[in-house]
């Protein structure tokens, strides 16, 4: 009677075994096994990371192994089971892997095919082709899309973390709870004593030191120390936490009406400053999303306030970016120029006001709706239409980790209606909802294309900018991106007709532009792809952003935020409508309160930190492929890695300012903090 040995692999997770019944039947292109009984109630199979081996005997020859159906059935109370994979061995001595990397809910059954990837139109029997449906079908049904918003991304129907499917949810709810995590962080800062004292404004600046120096690293103390100067001020806009916005200026805007006048004394090439903009020395900075959204009023003690910016910046004859005339609001006849040469205080609080309308860009656009919320509208769109066998399923899944629940968390705890973001965020009550509503209005799928977004904002000369490191490690990160995407595509799909063919591929692409998306014609996100080359960076656009792009503006946080001046979540003052009215008394009472300080303080470090048992870019040990040629991909992917890692350590080497956001040891696989 021909016997097959069947491994099996539990997971490492906290509560990952059981001690249910757990049945297996053996699913052959000849015939099919009986169902058999693997492990039985308290016989301490299928515990927390143990590898168990067992004996199938059949009747008969089964040939090719292309399903393995898992059962697991209750004994005593629900005891869920994470299993990672099934190894057969065939009675002839093959080995056939069968990843699984899923949890075994209730009673529910898993139905797995072994581990090579196969499109759509390779599957030639109907028995794997109706399980490649109805797999699909299945999770259509638990992967559904809800507006949580207007004018949103669409994103899961599930209000609460715990409403997921089981597969996509935290390991442990507790280690992601928003709530709990700031408390940590506050009592780690130990600015408990502050957290309650909205209204009391701090007596100056050295008085923010007492919940700031809990916690010390490099740059955090370094922009303490230099905040208040130009050079670090123009920096941020480079490297900080919000690298996206800063454009060459070819042309001055009518409503910004900078004159030769007004900047001649910031200039150092004896040129005009209409010659400076034509030699591309001139930057501008302009946040007119920010006109006209509803500043936070949840606090009726507390009124606070939001100014749409915009930041005329020169780059000097050391290759630093400098502030050389700021303008408060979009409209100058309301709204007056500060220079450099204005009073010393008006010039300062004038600087305050623009990173503060960064902090507001950078939390609500750049980090919250470009890499969380778009990359959950992938994820979605993924489950719903890529089976597990689909070569490019396998390739997403890392990235994809985790990132539809740390969303759901934050819609049920920091950004909902009396969340945690409202405490101490003048776009809190309801401002965000506006700021991300009018941010999609303008986003494109070119904007996701790091080399296009840098080029279309005239970034991309490295003689011109050789500081501009975000780009330069951007550049390196998007090309070894690419080049990896590139290596495993041209496994499965060696012409641009396999592409057009793949129905699932193209029912994803449809699904992220006509759901996820809604079909906003503005946004041009491709309703399908035709070419090998399409396919390639459209998947790179999906890895850079959940990955490269999320740590460049998330990590830093700490470093650049924790300085409360240098980065205020809210204001309390409206900004100065004449000049000769400033002075440092005006800047503290604009500036946060000690309570809205500490919770601020809070945020960005909680939203600093990794999580536990992180895995990094490269880092695959769920292994979805099987194939030694994408293996043999993945090893060149790393080695590009590391070298850019070095490469990146040798230039921070001798730097008081290192910029480490975009070494590949530090950016996580997906988005999931």
């Amino acid at each position: 009677m021909p016997s097959y040995t069947v491994t099996v692999a539990t997971g490492s997770q906290w509560f990952a075994g059981t001690d249910d019944y757990v049945y297996i039947t053996l699913v052959g292109i000849e015939g099919c096994s009986e169902r058999t009984l693997l492990d039985k109630p308290l016989y301490n199979d299928f515990e927390r990371g143990a590898v168990d081996t067992y004996d199938v005997k059949v009747g008969e020859n089964l040939g090719d192994i292309l399903l393995v159906k898992i059962e697991k059935k209750k004994y005593w109370m629900q005891d869920d089971w994470y299993c990672r994979y099934i190894t057969i061995k065939t009675p002839s001595g093959d080995y056939v892997e069968f990843p699984c990397f899923r949890w075994l809910v209730d009673d529910k059954e898993v139905v797995l095919r072994d581990g090579r990837a196969f499109l759509p139109q390779d599957d030639k029997t109907s028995i794997v082709k109706q399980h490649r449906q109805k797999e699909l079908d299945q999770r259509r049904k638990a992967y559904r899309w809800k507006e949580w918003q207007p004018g949103f991304p669409l994103s899961i129907d599930a209000n609460r973390h715990r409403d997921l499917p089981r597969d996509i949810q935290f390991d442990s709810e507790k280690g992601v709870d928003f709530i709990l995590n700031y408390s940590k962080a506050i009592e780690n800062l130990c600015v408990n004593s502050f957290m309650n004292m909205f209204q009391s404004s701090w007596s100056d600046f050295a008085d923010f030191e007492k919940i700031f120096v809990r916690i010390k690293n490099t740059i955090s103390e370094y922009v303490m120390q230099h905040w208040k100067e130009d050079f670090m001020f123009g920096y941020q806009f480079l490297n900080g936490c919000n690298p996206v916005l800063i454009c060459k200026c070819t042309k001055l805007p009518d409503k910004f009406p900078v004159t030769n006048e007004m900047v001649s004394v910031s200039l150092e090439r004896d040129l005009t400053l209409e010659q400076e903009i034509k030699a591309g020395n001139i930057f501008i900075v302009d946040y007119e999303m920010l006109e006209g959204i509803n500043a936070n009023s949840t606090d009726p003690y507390t009124q606070q306030y939001l100014a749409a910016p915009m930041c005329l910046l020169y780059r000097n004859l050391r290759n630093k970016i400098m502030p050389i005339a700021i303008q408060l609001g979009q409209d100058p006849d309301e709204n007056p120029i500060f220079l450099p040469t204005d009073g010393q205080y008006e010039w300062l609080l004038a600087k305050i006001w623009v990173r503060s309308a960064d902090f507001q860009h950078h939390q609500n656009v750049t980090h919250l709706l470009r890499t969380h919320l778009i990359t959950e509208v992938f994820g979605i769109a993924m489950f719903r239409q890529l089976p597990a066998v689909h070569p490019a399923f396998k390739l997403l899944i890392p990235h994809i980790r985790f990132t539809i629940a740390i969303n759901t968390k934050a819609r049920e705890q920091l950004i909902c209606e009396c969340g945690i973001f409202d405490k101490a965020n003048a776009t809190g009550g309801g401002g965000h909802i506006q700021l991300v509503q009018r941010a999609m209005k303008t986003l494109t799928f070119r904007s996701f294309c790091f080399p296009d977004t840098i080029k279309s904002r005239g970034m991309d000369s490295t003689e011109d900018l050789p500081t501009y490191f975000y780009r330069d490690d951007g550049y390196k990160l998007w090309e070894a991106t690419k080049s990896f995407v590139s290596d495993v595509i041209g496994i499965y799909y060696t012409s641009d007709e396999r592409v057009q063919e793949d129905e699932e591929i193209q029912a994803f692409v449809k699904d992220v532009c006509s759901f996820g998306m809604q079909d906003f014609d503005h946004c041009e996100f491709p309703k399908s792809l035709k070419t090998r080359d399409e396919l390639i960076e459209y998947l790179t656009v999906i890895i850079f952003t959940a990955s490269s792009q999320h740590a460049a503006v998330n990590f830093g946080q700490y470093d650049w935020c924790s300085w409360i001046p240098n980065a205020p979540s809210t204001m309390r003052k409206p900004p100065p409508k004449e000049k000769g009215q400033v002075d440092v008394k005006m800047i503290i009472e604009s500036l946060p309160d000690r309570g809205r300080s500490s919770w601020h303080l809070g945020a960005v470090w909680a939203l600093s930190q990794y999580q536990e048992n992180e895995l990094y870019l490269g880092m695959y040990p769920d292994e979805h492929f099987i194939e030694k040629p994408v293996k043999d991909a993945m090893g060149k992917f790393r080695k590009e890695l590391a070298e850019i890692t070095r490469s990146i350590k040798r230039r921070n080497e001798e730097k008081k300012l290192p910029y480490y956001n975009m070494s590949p040891d530090k950016i996580p696989n997906s988005v999931a903090v």
